[in-house]
């Protein structure tokens, strides 16, 4: 028995978990000794062996493996599917294993990112080194496409950097080319232009073209806050996983901000104008800022509407645009019923974060609490519709 029955559900944010050389497995040889391994290089560093060190983790990540094919481990599978988390979730990063897992959650469809990369793809792409910053882009994309090749259902996203135009360009289209549902770029602006630079509009035009939409997601800005607001002389406090290397209470409160500049600069200038058919995602950034940013928005159109060109040039008001072109992924903490009683309900995503613990391990039940008397027009825009909006051609047809 599926954890969510009796309602088609796609599932907006989901990602794989990447073993230590993932990323360096897929890039060119020419990088990939350039490449550090995440969450992994200091403890390397501090023993002094960094190959024997290495050694170790690999042979932790087989001992996972076999775990997860045991007969004890699939005996409650089911049960667990929601509260097994990161590398202890089935189908984290044994990709054979993800279609039992999209069967057990009860899914129609997952939009699979990263875990651990974004905020260094983006740190690559803002460095300046050409080289690395799309070698690395490149063999992320690989491992994505490798990954959900598996299942028709997985869908993968691929990273464009949007650092140089011309390059930016050729790796869209290779993404393309390769299979790609979703075309990921940072929510961060890139180095030395705007993300609205006219020069971008071959690569808006090609992801229009192809059918496939641009997505942000957490994690692709680079630092959240000035870090000094943390020094408060107090104890830290643990995050979800009972360290400290992730979000609290005060990085959450700036989630937001990056994509809430980033999506009003494309609006502003004229982006959204340009390619009406061209969809965005904002995930795993929540959505309760929507109504109050729409406001913002409006309010600017009013305040520079006589004075700036650009704004004149604008056939639609911005909440116009952002209902017919851009979907969120709200926090399953989040009203989502109050949330689309403001802006519509054009716009909110159902997504599980799986398998990371940040999602929940009851979202469904928590969402269905929050859309409380909510109609099943809207209802099924949320848990479908707007999913299905979004993907265009990077849904395969049939699911």
């Amino acid at each position: 028995m599926p954890y969510i029955e009796d309602r088609l559900v796609h599932d907006a944010d989901a990602h794989i978990m990447e073993t230590p050389n993932w990323l360096r497995d897929y890039a060119d040889p020419a990088i990939r000794d350039r490449i550090e391994r995440p969450g992994y290089t200091n403890e390397l560093r501090q023993t002094g062996d960094n190959e024997e060190q290495l050694r170790d983790l690999e042979r932790a990540f087989e001992r996972i493996a076999a775990k997860h094919a045991s007969a004890e481990y699939r005996a409650d599978e089911a049960d667990e599917i929601m509260n097994r988390k990161n590398f202890a979730a089935t189908g984290s990063f044994v990709a054979a294993d993800r279609p039992r897992a999209i069967d057990l959650i009860g899914v129609a469809s997952q939009l699979v990112f990263n875990t651990f990369h974004n905020a260094r793809l983006y740190a690559w792409e803002r460095s300046g080194d050409l080289e690395l910053a799309y070698g690395t882009a490149r063999a992320h994309n690989r491992g994505m496409i490798e990954f959900c090749a598996v299942d028709p259902r997985l869908l993968p996203t691929c990273y464009v950097p949007l650092a140089d135009f011309d390059r930016s360009l050729e790796i869209a289209r290779e993404s393309i080319e390769m299979g790609a549902a979703a075309l990921l770029v940072a929510s961060g602006c890139p180095k030395g232009h705007s993300p609205s630079h006219v020069a971008l509009d071959p690569l808006w035009a090609m992801a229009q073209e192809a059918g496939l939409p641009i997505v942000f997601h957490v994690g692709g800005t680079g630092a959240l806050l000035d870090p000094d607001y943390f020094q408060n002389g107090l104890p830290i406090p643990k995050d979800f996983h009972g360290g400290e290397e992730n979000f609290r209470s005060v990085d959450y409160m700036g989630i937001p901000f990056p994509p809430m500049q980033t999506l009003a600069t494309l609006i502003f200038d004229g982006v959204f104008e340009r390619f009406p058919d061209l969809r965005f995602g904002v995930i795993e950034q929540g959505a309760i800022w929507l109504p109050s940013w729409l406001r913002q928005m409006e309010s600017a159109v009013e305040a520079f509407g006589r004075h700036e060109e650009r704004l004149q040039k604008l056939s639609l008001r911005p909440t116009e645009y952002v209902q017919r072109q851009l979907r969120v992924t709200p926090y399953p903490t989040e009203d989502v019923g109050w949330i689309t009683d403001q802006i519509g309900p054009q716009v909110c995503l159902f997504s599980t974060d799986f398998p990371h613990v940040e999602g929940g391990r009851r979202p469904f039940e928590r969402f269905e609490r929050s859309l409380g008397d909510a109609s099943e027009r809207v209802r099924e825009r949320f848990y479908a519709g707007n999913f299905i909006d979004l993907m265009g051609r990077g849904l395969p047809e049939g699911i």
